[in-house]
């Protein structure tokens, strides 16, 4: 899908989609087992890149997911960290969870996107981007009031990833992108509701940590990488 090399050159979309998979695979040349694993056909995609826009099912029926009583969320803010698996974890907290009561489907869109590394080369923010509802969407949710909230369990490396960093650690040292998996809770609520409702969330981030630098966010990888 989005990491086939058969795209347009005029699809800057799909490009940006395609970096993602290359950003994480290039840096690791000798990770084979990192590639084969998310570029396998027939793997269902990541349950954060599709969980905001399916999440809202709850839309599609009379009310939709918010706290009534509780106070309205900030946009969500980067952590300053050098631990890719700490910084994963906080994003994936960030991409589950929103509140339609306290900003806009564009704010929530903008300041997800500030989460991204500077450099372009890497950045993906087509895959953030389908993590947010969309404009229809987000209509329909503020105005019963929609609010996420995210637990996270825990993150950690990928098996295949840290396998292949073991047979060649040198590898990581061009870009120092890390694929980091994240499982958790997201909890919805909507005005007039006395209990939403709570999924299983998982995901595979690509997060990059230079020396010296705080991590910043790749993208959203389109399979979950046990």
């Amino acid at each position: 899908m989005a990491q086939h090399s058969t795209y347009s050159g005029g699809a800057s979309r799909v490009r940006r989609r395609a970096l993602l998979g290359t950003a994480v695979l290039a840096v690791l040349v000798a990770l084979a087992g990192l590639a084969t694993y998310l570029t396998r056909e027939g793997r269902s995609p990541s349950d954060t890149a599709s969980a905001p826009p399916s999440s809202p099912t709850a839309s599609s029926s009379p009310a939709a997911p918010s706290r009534p009583h509780t106070r309205p969320r900030a946009l969500p803010v980067p952590p300053k960290t050098h631990d890719p698996i700490t910084y994963g974890k906080a994003a994936a907290a960030a991409l589950w969870s929103y509140d339609t009561r306290a900003y806009s489907q564009p704010e929530l869109r903008k300041a997800l996107r500030g989460w991204l590394t500077t450099e372009s080369k890497y950045a993906d923010p087509a895959s953030v981007d389908q993590v947010v509802p969309s404009a229809v969407l987000w209509r329909e949710m503020a105005a019963n009031k929609q609010v996420a909230t995210a637990k996270v369990n825990e993150g950690h490396f990928p098996h295949a990833f840290t396998q292949a960093l073991q047979d060649d650690p040198g590898a990581i040292t061009q870009a120092y992108v890390y694929a980091v998996t994240v499982s958790g809770k997201q909890s919805i609520r909507w005005k007039g509701s006395s209990a939403g409702g709570v999924e299983s969330r998982s995901t595979t981030l690509a997060v990059q940590c230079r020396p010296n630098h705080p991590c910043a966010l790749v993208g959203v990888m389109p399979s979950v990488a046990p």
